[in-house]
């Protein structure tokens, strides 16, 4: 059997996290309607949306870490349904990513409204995915919202590597973003950058605060300063 060019490794590995995370949720097998489609129809669409090609940044690769730093922050959350909830929205928190429009994360939790109910979860577990998926366009949970912070967490340990590990992601970022001239990215990435610079904490958890909180800032403010100084160069 031929493997797609953009079919990652992890692909079936990836489904069946998927379909053990949705078959949490849904409602049982017995209270289904006929034509209830199999949880992996769900999974092969989310997966080819993140295998999307012009993806540079937002990829299965970041799929990836971000369900397992969820996994690793999960006793944050208050109990396992509520851990499944922050799974499926790390699963669509980035499903729909156009980098030239700047409603992905409400297109993402439109497209959970409609598959979440069709493939047998609640509408209260729907409307937590979707609240979640919403959050990570800001990363500014409320404070007592461990759901919220643990997603937030997940999706920005990125921001903790080390400098060459922060330095490959800003240039994948950056090339997701090739269609934009140098200015026009450096003025809209540095305000990026100085919203979380000005965020109280940008970890929420216990763990986050503790193991990534001083290396996320420190390389974005080094990204600032290195952004900053091409704009006076201009």
């Amino acid at each position: 059997m031929t493997i797609p060019e953009n079919r990652h490794p992890a692909h079936d590995d990836l489904r069946e996290r998927w379909t053990r995370t949705l078959l949490a949720v849904r409602r049982p097998e017995a209270d289904l309607p006929p034509g209830t489609p199999s949880p992996y129809a769900y999974a092969e669409d989310l997966l080819a949306r993140w295998a999307e090609p012009h993806r540079r940044y937002h990829t299965t690769d970041h799929l990836i870490a971000v369900l397992d730093r969820v996994g690793l922050l999960s006793s944050h959350c208050e109990g396992p349904e509520a851990v499944a909830a922050v799974l499926l929205a790390a699963w669509f928190h980035d499903a729909v990513h156009l980098p030239e429009r700047s409603t992905n994360e409400e297109r993402s939790a439109r497209l959970a409204e409609r598959a979440l109910p069709e493939a047998g979860v609640s509408p209260a577990v729907t409307a937590e995915v979707a609240r979640l998926v919403l959050l990570t366009a800001t990363h500014d949970p409320a404070p007592g919202d461990t759901s919220g912070e643990v997603l937030c967490d997940a999706d920005l340990a990125v921001l903790a590597g080390t400098p060459q590990e922060y330095a490959a992601y800003a240039a994948a970022v950056r090339d997701e973003y090739a269609f934009l001239p140098d200015h026009a990215f450096r003025a809209g990435r540095a305000d990026v950058l100085r919203r979380l610079l000005a965020l109280p904490t940008l970890f929420r958890t216990p763990y986050g605060r503790d193991h990534w909180e001083h290396a996320a800032r420190r390389n974005l403010t080094t990204e600032l300063e290195l952004l900053t100084a091409g704009e006076a160069t201009d």
